[in-house]
């Protein structure tokens, strides 16, 4: 057993003694079903920044993001523009959910559909969607910290046995403390979570000769992929036996494109007409799929969990600092830079001749049979004889990640069970101790499903990850009913979800021998999902708008948004300009637009003409995260929809749930915390 063993161990137990710490001070502070479901409505501004940021990123940023850029090439690092798909959807939403949940005394988001739409279908389904978000993504990042602990343990633990131990833990703090818990760990996670990043691109540089080695052997390694793989074309630097090894079992990673080069500088077209069952030509990174697989990642910040998170704050001042810095420019800073060169190095390694001449610096068999997963395990791998202890260091960084996600999806899910569930149908006349009772049952219901589903079917836990946010996209138009647009009816909005929910169920990836196979040109389920669910919503509202009494019912929700939420008659005019600026970076940065980015820098087929050997690709992707920084600054700040509020307002005691007596401070400041 290696000395990077031990380091390991040392550091996990210390990382497992804070979790337990903060779940027993947690537990002794969640007294009320408020206080161990939404954390008391009282978290404070930092705490909230941080934790939200590792709910956001989890595992699958820190270990399965390279490892797709890896297999698929830098049209896939467009994905990294998920740091502002993400956080957008809570500048739409959050302030206005704050808003409802404090004035209402909401604690579940299908209280607040519920309570606003006047029926119990709408609070059914928003449970079934959290369930199919929580407990597949929950899987994601157990199974992957399983993994992870099986290859830096040299095979010690098994990928299950190594799961179900690290699983206890997490289930431990979040079963005491509740959300108050989860949200404290995640202060630390968030930080270990965005180090990890930096420092593992670094390290993959650093072994493959520094910035200029990696860049100029990295454009070594696309001109042999230009030109198909000859074996004439094979780098000098290279390892013969390794590209013999990777043109017998990997040369469709190389992927040409309709340009004639490598998708792993160009993306594929705009869009593809691709037959079922086969693939797309250079790949499926059109810029209508990267759009679309986009928007299935604006499922995180719209699925029901992070209603919930909306309304443990005590005002929305957190929202911007969340949204625009911590998010779009540090997170953005971390994954459009260093997990860019991660999967570089990725490549590089894979080929180049280990400083002993025993193989090569990274295993290309075993990268290209876990297409791209044990990338990241790799990485902190090579630090075990230089540097052991930072093995055990990047090990917590990755679990942190890892768990964060997962903590948060166990803790909401619990906490809708027990309130939209049981205590609506079942015990209805639970009292605030049963509440917490029910909500760590119920956690372990959450927590043993995801479980069992990752141990019993690993193959399909990653790619149900994907069909998790496509389902959380899909509460976009209960939202936008909710908090903007009257109109909507209850009747609309349930036909919509249940239709878009069966989009994605029959477009996603599912050998279910339908004609158009899966992700029908080129888009991704979730847009086909929103494509039947927003018409079909407005569909059925039209013709099923409520009487006056209904409607007036309704406008009291909307008059109190309006009040409190709206912008300033004399900034009115820059909602236009919001509009334009926001759908013209969407198709640009993430849309059709995106295929100019193949070659305005450079030429994809020239390596040796990049500027500072960066191909053109990823030059544009760093152009528009600059300039989603300014439209995400734009939008949360100039245009207010996430600033904290001046007005005042009396939160009322919501008559179905709250047995405490509502907030009765009167007419209170939203920044004091109402």
């Amino acid at each position: 057993m290696g000395t990077h063993v031990y380091w390991l161990f040392f550091f996990v137990l210390l990382y497992w003694g804070y979790c337990i710490t903060i779940g027993i001070t947690g537990y002794l502070k969640a007294k009320k079903g408020t206080d161990y479901f939404i954390a008391g409505r009282q978290l404070n501004v930092w705490v909230f920044v941080l934790a939200a940021t590792a709910t956001s990123f989890s595992g699958w940023t820190f270990v399965g993001h390279p490892a797709l850029m890896w297999r698929d090439g830098l049209p896939y690092g467009y994905a990294s523009f998920y740091v502002l798909t993400i956080p957008i959807t809570g500048v739409f939403f959050l302030k206005r959910q704050w808003l409802m949940g404090k004035r209402y005394g909401f604690v579940t988001p299908g209280e607040m559909y519920s309570a606003y739409m006047g029926g119990e279908a709408i609070r059914i389904l928003t449970v079934i969607v959290a369930l199919f978000f929580s407990i597949p993504y929950l899987g994601i990042q157990l199974r992957a910290s399983g993994v992870l602990f099986n290859v830096l343990t040299d095979g010690m633990f098994s990928v299950n046995v190594g799961m179900w131990l690290l699983a206890v833990v997490v289930l431990l703090y979040v079963a005491l403390g509740g959300l108050r818990s989860v949200a404290y760990v995640d202060t630390a996670q968030c930080i270990l979570l965005w180090s990890g990043i930096i420092a593992l691109g670094f390290i993959g540089a650093s072994f493959a000769g520094g910035y200029e080695g990696l860049t100029s052997k990295f454009g070594d390694v696309v001109a042999w992929f230009n030109s198909g793989g000859d074996k004439a074309a094979i780098p000098s630097w290279a390892d013969p036996e390794a590209a013999t090894v990777f043109l017998e079992k990997g040369k469709k990673l190389i992927g040409i494109t309709p340009l004639g080069v490598t998708n792993k500088v160009a993306v594929p077209g705009v869009i593809q007409f691709v037959p079922a069952g086969a693939m797309a030509k250079g790949g499926t990174w059109t810029g209508i799929m990267i759009l679309t697989y986009m928007f299935a990642l604006m499922g995180i910040h719209s699925s029901p969990a992070f209603s919930m998170w909306a309304f443990a704050n005590k005002n929305p001042k957190p929202f911007p600092l969340q949204q625009v810095w911590a998010s779009t420019a540090g997170i953005g800073f971390a994954l459009i830079i260093f997990t860019t060169l991660q999967s570089m190095s990725g490549w590089v390694l894979s080929f180049m001749p280990s400083a002993n001449g025993a193989g090569t610096v990274l295993p290309v068999a075993e990268l290209i049979s876990s297409g791209g997963n044990s990338l990241v395990p790799y990485l902190i791998w090579l630090m075990k004889d230089t540097a052991p202890f930072a093995v055990g260091i990047l090990a917590i960084c990755a679990l942190a990640a890892m768990q964060s996600t997962g903590a948060a999806y166990m803790s909401t899910a619990s906490g809708m069970l027990t309130r939209d569930i049981v205590k609506r149908y079942i015990k209805k006349d639970m009292t605030e101790t049963q509440q917490t009772t029910w909500g760590r049952i119920t956690v372990l219901i959450v927590v043993g499903s995801a479980l069992i589903f990752a141990t019993l079917v690993p193959g399909a836990i990653v790619m149900l990850g994907a069909f998790a946010t496509s389902f959380g996209f899909m509460m976009y138009v209960p939202l936008i009913a909710t908090l903007y647009w009257p109109w909507l009816t209850r009747q609309g909005v349930v036909a919509g979800l249940i239709c878009g929910m069966f989009a994605v169920f029959l477009t996603f990836r599912f050998d279910l021998g339908l004609p158009w196979g899966y992700n029908p040109l080129t888009i991704f389920a979730a847009g086909w999902g929103i494509l039947f669910n927003l018409p079909i919503a407005i569909l059925v509202s039209f013709f099923t708008q409520p009487d006056k009494a209904e409607q007036d019912r309704k406008m009291e929700y909307h008059s109190f948004l309006r009040t409190h939420a709206s912008l300033a008659p004399e900034k009115r005019h820059l909602i236009k300009w919001g509009w334009i600026i926001t759908c013209a970076w969407y198709f640009f940065a993430i849309g059709p637009g995106c295929v100019i980015g193949n070659t305005i820098f450079g030429d994809p087929s020239k390596p040796a003409t990049w500027i500072n050997g960066m191909p053109s690709i990823w030059i544009w992707q760093i152009i528009f995260w600059i300039l989603g920084i300014a439209m995400m600054w734009f939008l949360a700040y100039k245009l207010e929809m996430s600033t904290n509020i001046t007005s005042d307002f009396e939160a009322l005691k919501h008559d179905i749930y709250e047995e405490e007596p509502a907030v009765t401070e009167g007419s209170s400041r939203g920044q004091s915390g109402v």
